[in-house]
């Protein structure tokens, strides 16, 4: 090797130490030992700088001491190698220069063994240097390889990481926010069933003042269709008391008349016999009156129709009046003749025809209030007949009839046209549930507002 290779090794020695320290990061990861290092290029430029100026006054040998300074660099190369063992980069640097290094070593040796043996060498050595250089340009290729894999899995972890963290903060983000919103869902709903249980109670106390209204204008249509046959029977009754007394005056004379004691005998059987039968008329009345107030079974039965019909529309016409004295209505009644009985419960179709009777007399009676019309006469009609397999109810009134936008809500619960106070809204919704839901049947509206209305009630037949 040339003696002058020292002018070129010594700066490559320190290049080799500076690329150590910014390769394997030595500030960081061995900054005690980095101190060191950094102090490496100072003997070498010593070397390099005697050699160079007083390598001849000295006979300093230069290839000898830079091959020296050259060996100490690779020495510290492994060592800090050595010391990253655990650092694959690090571990591969070492695996790259330790061949270099046996070769720098061995030159050395064969310099202090003199000229003739290093001069017998000289090619082995330098095919040694070549592969050697070569072997360690292939494992740094390769180091820096590994070094960049491992910078790249690092910085896809520190990403992975910072994806995590991201992620466990929004967890936590909508973990606080899940609670807040179940908090205040909770809240809503405790809110939502105190409502719901003040809407049922509130929706049952409607229910009863229904019921019980429509209870009242029952009994006061009782009470005044009882009213007749009661002036009946206490009429006869005092004509009877009086016949009783005319003929004990007659008996007590001594001349009796036969003729006319026959006569008075004649009249008192009659009047007894419309006692009975105004008696019986009455206590049909009540007994109608008992049936309807008992709690319904539910059961169903063959019910009359036309029967059930005749009795609610005069119950109902006589309570409106029980009300107004001044109200008077035209009934009409065409009552199909042998119509089938319909399987029912007796006393909620009552109830669904008294609802029916009672708003088509309240409709006539609001049109007659407002007067302006001659010739206006207050009727109620009801027919019944067969269609099919089912009993058609109609109840027509000429009344105030419905508007076409209200028809469609007439069955909806709570919505009802009377004032408030007149009405709960729940007649006609009770009466449609009675109807389709009750009893599998139909019940439909037809109306023009000033003209009058139409209810239609279907039911099926009672099976034989």
């Amino acid at each position: 090797m040339d003696e002058n290779n020292f002018l070129v090794e010594i700066p490559f020695g320190i290049l080799i130490i500076w690329l150590l320290r910014r390769f394997l990061a030595t500030p960081t990861r061995l900054p005690q030992l980095d101190k060191r290092l950094a102090k490496l290029w100072v003997p070498g430029a010593v070397v390099w700088g005697t050699v160079l100026l007083f390598g001849t006054q000295l006979k300093l040998n230069g290839d000898l001491l830079d091959n020296a300074y050259l060996l100490l660099v690779l020495a510290a190369v492994l060592w800090v190698a050595w010391q990253l063992r655990a650092y694959v980069p690090a571990r591969t640097v070492g695996l790259a220069v330790a061949p270099y290094a046996l070769c720098v070593l061995a030159q050395l040796g064969l310099q202090l063994g003199g000229k003739k043996l290093l001069a017998a060498y000289d090619d082995s050595t330098d095919l040694a240097y070549s592969l050697s250089f070569f072997w360690a340009v292939a494992l740094l290729a390769m180091a820096r390889n590994q070094k960049n894999r491992l910078a790249a899995d690092a910085q896809r972890r520190a990403e992975e990481l910072a994806q995590q963290q991201l992620i466990e903060a929004q967890n936590a983000e909508l973990e606080r926010i899940v609670v807040e919103r179940t908090a205040a869902l909770s809240q809503q709903t405790e809110e939502l069933r105190e409502a719901l249980t003040e809407l049922k109670l509130t929706q049952a106390q409607l229910i009863q003042a229904e019921k019980m209204a429509s209870l009242g204008e029952l009994t006061a249509g009782i009470a005044h269709e009882i009213q007749n046959p009661l002036n009946f029977v206490n009429n006869f009754s005092e004509v009877s008391s009086e016949l009783v007394t005319e003929l004990t005056q007659e008996r007590c004379r001594p001349a009796r008349d036969p003729g006319l004691e026959a006569d008075l005998l004649v009249d008192l059987k009659q009047n007894l016999q419309k006692i009975t039968q105004h008696g019986q008329r009455a206590a049909s009345i009540v007994r109608g009156m008992l049936e309807h107030s008992r709690a319904s079974t539910g059961e169903r039965q063959p019910t009359d129709i036309n029967a059930l019909a005749d009795e609610y529309l005069r119950l109902a016409y006589h309570g409106l009046r029980a009300k107004d004295k001044s109200f008077n209505a035209t009934l009409k009644t065409d009552f199909a003749s042998g119509l089938p009985l319909v399987e029912g419960v007796g006393q909620d179709l009552g109830r669904v025809l008294l609802n029916l009777f009672t708003n088509a007399f309240y409709a006539v009676q609001q049109r007659q209030k407002k007067g302006g019309e001659s010739g206006y006469a207050p009727t109620v009609s009801v027919r019944t007949e067969q269609v099919g397999d089912e009993v058609v109810v109609r109840v027509q009134d000429n009344g105030t009839g419905i508007p076409a936008a209200v028809q469609q809500k007439i069955f909806q619960p709570f919505f009802t046209t009377k004032p408030t106070g007149e009405g709960t809204g729940l007649g006609l919704s009770l009466a449609h549930d009675i109807i389709t839901k009750g009893h599998g049947g139909t019940l439909t509206v037809i109306s023009a507002e000033g003209a009058g209305t139409t209810f239609t009630v279907c039911l099926p037949l009672a099976t034989s």
